[in-house]
């Protein structure tokens, strides 16, 4: 992966180069292996360089005729595009992705991207026609934001980025402190919270005609109901060809690669599939897993993790008989780097979730520079508690925070202006059902799931992706994750929830699919969520470190939040989810840490 940025418009170059090698700076985490900047009369393109595919001939930016791109993410079907290219007349000087995206660009135009599958942000300038086209993946694994600034388009792989130029302030208006403090870690589809800072939506793309500053966007790419003819057993046929297809795919590079472990279904899969495909080549796969100092003595089985990971990765290094590596974190290292994972996502994040991961990348980077992940196969196929819990799944509102009053009530009065947190978020809930692809007549069970599944791959799914890109990048690791193929989704949306909840379990269908690629006891493991610590030391520093900042009335977070509710936060046992089934009391005190130093550290300025 990388880290882009650039300019289009009307701007002096020299007054406007000392910002674009801030921004160069700020992405080197993303791409430390080599810099790249072309100018052009009304046009900067801005290029950091993770090394993946064809490390000697795939720099950037890069030409092409009269188009030059920069670009970030993977293209997994490039040898067909390339052969495609290659009947057409085009030849290659090298063997990158990079390269043929370029040509499919050139050859295609916009209509390129109805070919690709992979992950993906990219800019092409057209010195021709002197205008910008922009492109993002359809699930959103790769991230672009943007801003509209006096007559000129500023875009970027990260907010840092962003900030640096001096025409984009670290403002942040009361619709954006009401997505931090009402909808957070979450964020609004397409806003990059500080004030005139969007996002490019998954699926969107668009042309920059810098001439009347016209910026043009269109969704290319959407979930689309319709008709599902397959049998049961078709079906699973179909599901185990697409994920083990969308595996392997994913398996290609030119750099070592490893597979994340969990012991739980998703991981697993994957792991043992990249097993396969490294044996079929005479090599060893190297997988890696997280644990926590004393989580074994303090684990205490719930609803939502019925059973630790340990012996479940112990059975999945007996059957894969690879090599394994396994990363033991402590309290005092997660609660600092807290405070990192808050500069690599530019906003407060999912608490330890978030941190915790930062460190196992760092890490994982020294095994490997690109990693397989288990990510998304919930949302697709319906794993997490509210799609099958009916209760929660009826019920109104997000259903991975229905706790908008309780939020509400951490604020000071006023700090929202005329926003009702409870309208707010409801507004939101509503225009993404609102927009749900159904077919006309489908039973109302059927069509609640498309609705909880359009919620999720539009949110929570979001989050997740946000967290697993900045969280990895900031140790220059790709992390790929093979569940977000698009075709994958695009046949689970069709599939009947019968289907998916088979024999009454979560991802049961992907389960039957997968039949023979795991030891039974971890292919009908029930689910449980990323590994966090249960090590109560971990509630006691967030604790400390919280009365930290409510004996200082010069921090920040004063000015937003209700001292007495932080009190009874750190004081009541009440344990309402902050975000999911991952963000309780802890994290919840975490995400205040986090929220108050995101205020401080960026200079964040409420207007």
């Amino acid at each position: 992966m990388c880290g882009i940025a650039g300019m289009v418009g009307s701007f002096d170059r020299r007054e406007m180069e000392p910002a674009f090698l801030k921004m160069q700076a700020v992405l080197g985490r993303r791409g430390p292996d080599g810099r790249g900047t072309a100018y052009f009369e009304g046009a900067a393109l801005i290029h950091d360089r993770l090394a993946v595919m064809d490390p000697e001939r795939g720099a950037q930016p890069m030409a092409f005729g009269e188009h030059t791109m920069v670009y970030n993410g993977e293209i997994y079907n490039t040898p067909e595009l390339r052969a495609e290219l290659a009947a057409l007349g085009h030849t290659f000087e090298g063997s990158s992705d990079t390269e043929v995206l370029l040509h499919a660009f050139a050859q295609w135009g916009e209509a390129c991207l109805e070919r690709l599958n992979g992950i993906y942000a990219f800019a092409v300038w057209d010195s021709r026609q002197r205008r910008l086209f922009l492109a993002r993946d359809r699930m959103g694994v790769k991230p672009l934001f943007y801003a509209r600034r006096r007559g000129c388009l500023i875009f970027a792989s990260e907010l840092k980025a962003m900030l640096c130029h001096p025409w984009v302030e670290p403002e942040v208006d009361r619709e954006g402190l009401a997505q931090v403090m009402l909808l957070g870690p979450g964020r609004v589809p397409g806003s990059g919270v500080f004030r005139n800072v969007r996002e490019l939506l998954p699926g969107e793309c668009g042309f920059y005609d810098p001439e009347g500053d016209k910026l043009s966007l269109r969704r290319y790419w959407r979930l689309t109901d319709a008709p599902h003819g397959d049998t049961f057993e078709e079906t699973a046929e179909k599901v185990r060809f697409l994920v083990t297809d969308a595996i392997r795919r994913q398996l290609v590079s030119d750099v070592p690669l490893c597979t994340f472990l969990s012991g739980g279904l998703d991981s697993s899969l994957i792991s043992s599939v990249a097993h396969g495909y490294f044996a079929e080549r005479g090599e060893i796969l190297e997988t890696v897993s997280v644990d926590y100092r004393d989580n074994a003595k303090f684990f205490k089985p719930g609803k939502f993790q019925p059973n630790s990971d340990p012996e479940f990765i112990m059975r999945m290094r007996e059957y894969l008989s690879g090599r394994h590596h396994l990363v033991t974190l402590d309290t005092p290292e997660l609660v600092q780097a807290l405070y990192d994972a808050v500069e690599a996502r530019d906003l407060p994040g999912m608490a330890d979730v978030d941190s915790s991961l930062l460190l196992f990348c760092k890490e994982i980077k020294k095994v490997a520079t690109v990693a397989v992940s288990g990510e998304c196969a919930d949302e697709i196929f319906g794993g997490y508690p509210w799609y099958r819990d009916p209760e929660i799944r009826e019920r109104e509102g997000f259903p991975w925070a229905q706790s908008t009053i309780w939020r509400a009530g951490f604020l000071r009065e006023g700090v929202l202006g005329g926003i009702d947190p409870g309208e707010y978020v409801d507004s939101y809930y509503r225009k993404t059902v609102s927009e749900s692809s159904i077919l006309p007549g489908t039973p109302p069970l059927e069509r609640r799931m498309k609705e909880m599944m359009n919620l999720n791959v539009d949110w929570f799914m979001q989050t997740l992706l946000d967290r697993k890109d900045r969280m990895s990048m900031w140790s220059s690791l790709e992390v790929r994750v093979p569940f977000c193929d698009h075709r994958i989704a695009e046949y689970l949306y069709t599939v009947p929830w019968e289907f998916k909840d088979h024999d009454g379990y979560e991802k049961g269908l992907l389960r039957e699919a997968m039949r023979g690629w795991l030891p039974e006891e971890v292919l009908w493991r029930k689910k449980s969520p990323y590994p966090k610590t249960h090590n109560p030391s971990y509630r006691a520093a967030v604790t400390e470190e919280l009365r930290r900042v409510m004996d200082d009335p010069s921090e920040p977070l004063h000015d937003i939040v209700r001292e007495e509710a932080l009190e009874e936060l750190i004081t009541s046992d009440r344990a309402v989810p902050w975000y999911g089934q991952l963000m309780t009391t802890p994290q919840t005190m975490a995400y205040f840490l986090q929220v108050n130093f995101w205020l401080k550290r960026y200079g964040v300025r409420l207007v």
